[in-house]
């Protein structure tokens, strides 16, 4: 349910089922993107590798989680807590028993890199450091890359070393199997030690003193990137996130042999079951883990494409738990963090999109797609381990005669990148130019604001220029691909110290220019003025009226709609402020008036974190990048609407996003 916060000028009237307070404005406060709206009881950021006790808790391992230790604990649809600190680990490999669990550590500056650390399971404490590989000094990229137990045995993968070390659970070496580029690992029943070769398709047998064996090949597209020996079936599970995105099984007893599928082949971009890009039960993006409990209940960790060079730290987790018989019991996701997600036009705001997820719904809402198409578009930006940006998870979109155009960026951009969609490609976002880029005759940095306007056009400040630049839509070509003219441009106003936002709302002929913070070399702060033309290209260049003044510390991030701009701040309160752009002055504030039930963070921390839209019934929607919690916070707010109005307009808001499940698109491409 909404956590629903009267503002201050309700009257003071006690709620019964008879009586209701009249108010000058209401709104309600919501999330998305999470299973659960709380911090203590929500899914944790960028699971990318799992491993299950046979009790059946799940232990994952993150490279980061803001808000608690980079391995989450979970059990039954749970959370039971978190061990380490946020960026302890490496996030690449975990395993365990009975009592110890083991997980592949991120680069420190004290031991380096190359390291599995030993948990207690009981305390939670770290009690072992093992050294397993020579590169010692790598910050980035996974060192050790696999991780399993058997009996006494610990086996880690050492990715540059080529090989396979051999410990004692203890951390006593005992020796090493040479093997080019290993990965995941996987010990059978008869203590056979199989390894995964991503990069070429294989799956290797090495017996127990370490002589190889059988080879099984998936083929030189496929990307073995998780292994699980299920000891109840005898079987070889092995986690695909090259084409076939589900889980091949294998029986290993004598020469292996292939008995089947569990997934829907492609995945998400499987185009019979659903529309490319649309997830849903088995159909799966990369499977990164799988594990078994020992009542049965198969575990299937996904890890959603995006997250660009710092290896899915902006990525989330989707963990999908399935019966004996193979049917979908629950879900886990966090699937946003240090990203947002814009209310899209085209459907009214039942959808939202990010720089590389859709979501819908309300308390938690759901996952519909996920944008990136690997296969086909491997230069995707958004999942470029050179790009220089990090993570493209912040989305600008625009909804123009069917069409709709996606903008993503990073958390404090100077780049963005362009993609459109058409009905042949789903969910999936083609990638376009880089704005502003060879497309634009220009390769320079965007450092004075940037817009992508409702109606597709371009608006955005170069750095040096000294001008505002507008490119108006042309159209699309046969493929859906946005064209866009020459542009115009006008001097940045000289009461502009320092442009750093601007918005433009087409509907009223209104542009919006923040001024930074004047000294400050933070170029991404906004300063305490914003100047409001109204009918800017009618002429209207040279008068502001009004001029908010922001007297709040530390602005960060803006967006307008209707007649409002909404300012959210860094490093203070999570609060947003609505400022009128008739009369200039802050009519309301919106805060998190029910912690209980959602958790809205501390602060916005980028640059384009806020994003809103004025839907058809007059209600504002307002979102809010919340890295703190992994999630999206919603405000819904009708300026002057009475209570009972506004549960119709909520009963009313959660039928048309029903619909749009339904049937999310339609013919709206």
């Amino acid at each position: 349910m909404f956590a629903k916060h009267l503002w201050a000028a309700c009257v003071a009237v006690t709620l019964t089922a008879a009586f209701a307070p009249v108010c000058e404005a209401q709104y309600s406060t919501d999330w998305i993107a999470n299973t659960y709206g709380t911090n203590a009881t929500r899914v944790g950021n960028v699971a990318r590798s799992m491993w299950v006790a046979p009790e059946g808790v799940i232990y994952t391992a993150s490279m980061w989680d803001e808000n608690e230790g980079g391995v989450a604990l979970y059990q039954n649809a749970q959370s039971l807590g978190s061990i380490g600190a946020h960026a302890d680990f490496q996030g690449g490999a975990i395993t365990g028993n009975a009592t110890s669990l083991f997980v592949a550590m991120q680069f420190n500056s004290t031991y380096g890199s190359g390291k599995v650390g030993r948990y207690n399971r009981t305390s939670r404490a770290r009690d072992l450091l093992i050294s397993v590989s020579n590169t010692t000094t790598e910050r980035l990229a996974d060192v050790v890359t696999g991780l399993a137990t058997a009996g006494s045995l610990l086996y880690a993968s050492d990715f540059p070393g080529n090989r396979v070390r051999v410990f004692t659970t203890t951390g006593v070496w005992q020796r090493d199997i040479g093997i080019a580029g290993p990965g995941a690992l996987a010990v059978d029943a008869a203590g056979n030690l199989w390894v995964a070769q991503k990069s070429t398709g294989n799956v290797v047998e090495f017996g127990p003193s370490g002589d190889r064996r059988n080879t099984i090949q998936l083929g030189s597209s496929e990307r073995p990137s998780s292994l699980f020996f299920d000891s109840q079936t005898a079987q070889l599970m092995i986690g695909d996130s090259g084409p076939d995105m589900n889980i091949k099984l294998y029986n290993v007893a004598g020469t292996p042999f292939f008995t089947g599928t569990f997934g829907v082949k492609g995945g998400y971009l499987n185009t019979v079951t659903g529309l490319k890009g649309q997830v849903g039960d088995k159909r799966f993006t990369r499977v990164d883990g799988i594990g078994k409990d020992s009542g049965g209940m198969l575990y299937v960790l996904n890890n959603p494409w995006g997250g660009s060079w710092d290896l899915g730290r902006d990525g989330g987790t989707d963990i999908h738990a399935y019966d004996g018989r193979g049917n979908l019991r629950w879900k886990l996701q966090s699937l946003n963090f240090e990203g947002n997600g814009v209310p899209d036009s085209g459907s009214d705001a039942a959808l939202f999109y990010g720089g590389t997820n859709v979501y819908a719904g309300t308390a938690g809402g759901v996952f519909v797609a996920n944008t990136v198409d690997p296969i086909t578009y491997p230069s995707d930006p958004r999942i470029n381990l050179a790009d220089h940006e990090r993570g493209e998870h912040f989305a600008q979109l625009a909804y123009v005669n069917g069409h709709r155009i996606l903008v993503a960026a990073s958390q404090n951009p100077d780049t963005f990148y362009f993609f459109h969609f058409n009905a042949q490609s789903g969910y999936i976002a083609i990638p376009d130019a880089t704005l502003p880029g060879t497309a634009f005759n220009t390769t320079a940095r965007v450092r004075d604001g940037f817009c992508l306007d409702s109606k597709g056009d371009i608006w955005v400040g170069l750095d040096k220029t000294n001008v505002i630049s507008h490119y108006p839509l042309a159209g699309f070509d046969a493929t859906g691909k946005p064209i866009w003219g020459s542009p115009k441009t006008w001097p940045i106003p000289r009461t502009i110290s320092q442009l750093t936002r601007i918005v433009y709302l087409p509907e009223s002929d209104t542009m919006i220019l923040a001024q930074g913070i004047t000294g400050n070399t933070d170029w991404t702060a906004v300063g305490s003025r914003v100047e409001v033309y109204h009918g800017w290209l009618a002429g209207n260049t040279g008068a502001p009226n009004p001029v908010i003044t922001i007297s709040a510390a530390n602005a960060k991030s803006i967006t307008a709609s209707g007649n409002y701009l909404f300012a959210g701040y860094v490093h203070t309160v999570p609060n947003i402020d609505a400022f009128n752009l008739t009369t200039g002055k802050l009519d309301t504030t919106l805060i998190n008036s029910n912690p209980n039930a959602v958790y809205v963070g501390n602060d916005v921390d980028s640059m384009y974190g806020l994003r809103s839209y004025r839907r058809a019934n007059g209600e504002y929607v307002v979102t809010k990048d919340n890295y703190n919690g992994s999630n999206l916070v919603v405000y819904r707010w009708t300026p002057g609407m009475t209570a009972s109005v506004a549960a119709s307009t909520a009963a009313t808001s959660a039928s048309v996003t029903k619909a749009m499940l339904a049937s999310p698109f339609g013919s709206n491409y």
